[in-house]
Parts: C-alpha cells; sequence; structure tokens
C-alpha cells in the first residue's frame, strides 16, 4: 500500500499541496486527475524521493520513506518503476538496448542473457518484432510501450504513469490503458496514473481522486465522479468551458 498523508507542498510563494491524504491498496489502479498544474505530478513523486514536502508523510507498506537519504531510497525505487510522460528512450539505441540497460545494470546479466529477457519483456507489449528499429523509427504510442517494458524489467510492486497517454492518437492511448490494467490484473501490479484524459479515467481506473486548488476535491470510485452534485468535479469530468472551477 502506498499512503501520502497530509502532504503540503510549496515552491516560493505557490501553494501546490495543502494537507493532501490518499492511499492506493495493493494490485489496485487509482488515477490522479486535476487540470494542469494542480500538484498531481508533484505529489506522486514524493514517493520515491524526487520531490521533498514540506509537511507530511509518504509511507510504503507501512515503512515511513519520507525523509531517506538518496542511499536509502535506492531499494525504494527498485519496487518503484516511474514512466514519464515522454518515453525518455535513449535514441542511438535499439529498443531491444533500452530494455537491456537496467538488465545489465542493476541485474548484472550479460548482453545475450539480458537481450533474451529484454525480448520477453518486449513481447509482453506486443513489440518484440520491432526490436532492433530505434526509437525514431516509431511513433510516440509504440515508444510508450518500449518504456513500460523498460521500466518492467526489474519486477516492480508499483508503476507510476505521468500522463501516459497525453499527445497519443485513440488507438495507440487505448493500448497503453490495456496495459495498464493488464498489469494490476494479470501480474498484481499496483498503479498511480497521472492523468486527465476523461477516456483513460473511466475504463481504467478502480479509484479515481481529483485535485483542486491544493486540495482532495474528491476521492471515490468511476460511479461517485459520475453521480456526484459538486459542480467542480462535474466541469471537468464534462470537459465544460464554463462552470464554477477556478483555473
Amino acid at each position: 500500500m502506498i499512503e501520502f498523508r497530509h502532504i503540503s507542498k510549496s515552491f516560493g510563494t505557490k501553494h501546490v499541496l495543502q494537507d493532501v491524504s490518499l492511499s492506493v491498496a495493493t494490485g489496485r489502479i487509482l488515477f490522479i486527475v486535476g487540470v494542469s498544474g494542480a500538484g498531481k505530478s508533484v505529489l506522486v513523486k514524493h514517493l520515491v524521493g524526487l520531490v521533498r514536502p514540506d509537511a507530511g508523510q509518504v509511507l510504503l507498506d507501512g515503512q515511513d520513506v519520507t525523509h531517506l537519504s538518496e542511499r536509502e531510497l535506492y531499494p525504494v525505487r527498485m519496487r518503484c518503476a516511474m514512466v514519464f510522460q515522454h518515453s525518455t528512450l535513449f535514441d542511438s539505441l535499439t529498443l531491444a538496448e533500452n530494455v537491456m540497460l537496467p538488465l545489465r545494470k542493476h541485474r548484472g546479466l550479460r548482453p545475450p542473457a539480458a537481450r533474451q529477457e529484454a525480448m520477453r519483456f518486449l513481447e509482453r507489449v506486443q513489440m518484440h518484432h520491432l526490436a532492433d528499429r530505434h526509437p525514431a523509427d516509431i511513433g510516440d504510442g509504440l515508444r510508450k510501450r518500449v518504456a513500460i517494458a523498460r521500466a518492467l524489467t526489474l519486477h516492480p510492486e508499483y508503476v507510476i504513469f505521468d500522463e501516459p497517454t497525453t499527445g497519443l492518437d485513440p488507438l495507440a492511448a487505448a493500448n497503453v490503458d490495456r496495459l495498464i490494467r493488464e498489469l494490476s490484473d494479470r501480474h498484481g501490479v499496483t498503479s498511480i496514473v497521472v492523468s486527465h484524459d476523461l477516456r483513460s479515467i473511466f475504463t481504467v481506473a478502480d479509484r479515481i481522486a481529483m485535485i483542486y486548488q491544493g486540495k482532495i476535491r474528491l476521492d471515490g470510485t468511476p460511479d461517485d465522479f459520475r453521480r456526484t452534485d459538486d459542480g467542480v468535479v462535474q466541469q471537468f469530468i464534462q470537459g465544460l468551458a464554463e462552470g464554477p472551477m477556478v483555473l
């Protein structure tokens, strides 16, 4: 289980998060939603120490990881993979070589064994047939699949997806959504997905938490979001230009 307890974070005079508490159970998919700049990515980066809170705690399976040193964060980061909005693949390497990197660096596999293992992960995301292509040769959606394969090589228990479908065409986005759902259903991976993609939110999420003006506006199931009479939430999920939301 991941728990954020009373997290507050400011950058200068801008109060990004104010007393935010949120948790996600093992094997479930939590979507964190809100308008751009709401603090969604800032919140999840606390888990792996990329951002430190001004107040509050972050717990991973009951362990307080809030103030761990860089050295102490190493095992936490091995358990928690992060897939960024941009795939961050190395352009000079083939897709297989990109996936081989963590296998060689962290698991100490020799090149032949690393490639065999990399191919197994590429097959999981239906990219093994393009293993010897370079990132520039394929589209954004396919690069995202390779980034997910690379993130899975160390068998993480938790995966954080930061805007995984932003900029993708509908078909590519649906394929990424399917991969996220399969990680939970077939492999028991716990996922936190930062997104404002309304289609993804209601087809993939087990739970949704909306951040608005630095606080949790609503934390519930997709049905809770559909049924709520909160005008701010309804404006967001319906994509309305006018309403009570202050941008």
